[in-house]
């Protein structure tokens, strides 16, 4: 009971701000048609609704059961089963992701077609699954994270002079929305139980990071697009 208590307040605090400015707006200034403002209110409570019910599920399902998957993976000592379903779950999450579905759809109608949502969902899924396999890697061989964001960045600043230059604002777009509240709990947990059981309970902070890295793989996965399509 508790804990439906904190995510209510917690989802209320999040959306009455950007509710007053909109409603300060409509009485002062924009003057919506009535209709439209309506149906902005119904939409700020159905939306206050599915965050508090999506919130619970990740508190009470996703996160225990991502650093649970993290911590079985590990006791099996087999670096390729660990990097493989860092691959694989990364990639099943981003798909899921709301945020990523958002942007694929806004970049689809907005380009008329040119950027099919599938292909551009599909193509961030796997930046991202490549790129939590390879956060895998850097906790298992503690590798310093400092060097795998620096490459990263670098291959990303190299690969956008080669891109189109439409395509460079979308991919680091796409960049941000795996940041989204599906991707960052379950990934985040995962490394945290990988972590806990490769290098100990001490180490467990090696887990962060990997939304970090998780981020340039949409960012590269999509300037290669941009390559393929330019």
């Amino acid at each position: 009971m508790d804990n439906i208590k904190e995510t209510f307040l917690e989802v209320v605090l999040s959306i009455l701000p950007i509710t007053i400015v909109i409603t300060i707006l409509q009485f002062t200034l924009v003057w919506l048609p009535l209709d439209m403002f309506l149906q902005f209110i119904i939409g700020v409570g159905m939306v206050g609704a599915g965050l508090v019910l999506f919130l619970l599920g990740v508190n009470i399902g996703l996160l225990p059961i991502g650093e649970m998957i993290g911590s079985a993976l590990s006791k099996t000592k087999r670096v390729w089963l660990i990097i493989f379903f860092g691959f694989l779950l990364g990639l099943v999450v981003t798909i899921a992701e709301p945020d990523v579905r958002v942007l694929s759809s806004q970049v689809d109608q907005v380009s008329g077609g040119q950027i099919p949502m599938d292909i551009l969902i599909l193509s961030v899924a796997i930046g991202v699954g490549v790129f939590v396999a390879l956060a895998m890697f850097r906790i298992i061989f503690s590798i310093n994270i400092v060097y795998l964001l620096a490459g990263g960045y670098a291959l990303v600043f190299l690969l956008a002079a080669f891109t189109p230059n439409v395509f460079v604002p979308i991919s680091f777009d796409a960049g941000g929305v795996t940041t989204g509240p599906l991707t960052v709990p379950f990934i985040l947990s995962l490394g945290v139980g990988v972590a806990a059981v490769m290098r100990g309970k001490t180490s467990s902070g090696d887990g962060f990071g990997l939304v970090a890295l998780a981020s340039i793989g949409p960012i590269l996965s999509v300037l290669l697009l941009g390559v393929i399509y330019g």
